[in-house]
């Protein structure tokens, strides 16, 4: 099952993919948003409300919000495949090296982009997101996945030059995460280890690996942020970007207003975005 959230007429929805079409399940939930759904333990509820079900709304026609619109948490980790750790000259790190981003950074699909206007140094970073499903903390890695609503792609968008003194500064522009187009739940994903992550530049290629390459599996990330903060329905864990990045390209490749930017993960979708200026 997929699962989207959008926006129509000034108003949250969230539904689930049929065909070319949306399955808007709010009313049939008796839920506000995808969030809210999640917490309430509603992903058997809302696969039988699809079932037999004409969508209501045509998939090409609506606005994309981040699948998750208002995560509580967005932890993100860096340095997690071996050719990124090659690129940068970093050593392997000896846990999971997280770092934390804010809501106001997601951008949904086919939305925009926005490139600081204090900074030209803009970076691409196409990774595997997964969405908390269930509660928890100090989850076992053995118990991990069963934490998992489902998994989305992901950009962590990275303005460098900032980066480069703070991870956080450098990494919490406004509207500088697309996350999207949606959500597939893990009775379709059962082993996110055997994905396949490229992103396009352009319609150039950039990056392009399987995700059995991550230094740190999932469940042994998903183990590690509930150690350290209480996990909850809807929050979004970032697993890292192979090599690629344009930062590490000679010479460096920075996404400037005007491109276009794509990240496929086989068995999900491919998410888009354009990017922009800042308005000044």
């Amino acid at each position: 099952m997929k699962l989207l959230s959008f926006v129509e007429d000034g108003r949250e929805r969230f539904g689930a993919v049929s065909g070319d079409g949306v399955v808007t399940l709010n009313d049939k939930t008796g839920q506000p948003d995808l969030r809210s759904a999640l917490a309430a333990g509603a992903l058997v509820a809302m696969r039988k409300a699809v079932q037999d079900v004409e969508p209501d709304r045509r998939l090409g026609e609506i606005k994309f919000l981040p699948v998750i619109p208002r995560p509580g948490k967005i932890l993100c980790a860096g340095i997690n495949y071996r050719s990124h750790a090659a690129e940068t000259g970093r050593e392997l790190p000896k846990q999971p090296s997280m770092f934390v981003r804010f809501a106001d950074t997601l951008v949904g699909h086919g939305g925009d982009m926005v490139r600081p206007n204090v900074s030209d140094h803009f970076d691409y970073e196409g990774e595997l997101a997964v969405v908390i499903g269930k509660a928890g903390r100090h989850i076992k890695p053995e118990q991990a996945l069963d934490h998992v609503a489902g998994y989305t792609c992901f950009v962590d968008g990275s303005v460098r030059d900032y980066q480069k003194f703070s991870v956080t500064s450098g990494k919490n522009f406004p509207s500088t995460g697309p996350l999207g187009p949606w959500l597939v739940t893990t009775e379709d994903i059962p082993d996110p280890s055997r994905l396949t992550l490229t992103t396009r530049l352009n319609g150039a290629q950039v990056q392009h690996s399987p995700t059995d390459q991550l230094i740190y599996s999932i469940p042994h990330i998903i183990a590690f942020c509930s150690d350290f903060t209480a996990l909850a329905p809807g929050d979004i864990i970032a697993t890292g970007t192979p090599e690629g990045v344009g930062h590490h390209k000679k010479p460096p490749l920075w996404m400037k207003p005007g491109d276009a930017l794509e990240v496929e993960i086989s068995g999900i979708g491919t998410l888009r975005a354009h990017i922009v200026d800042e308005p000044s």
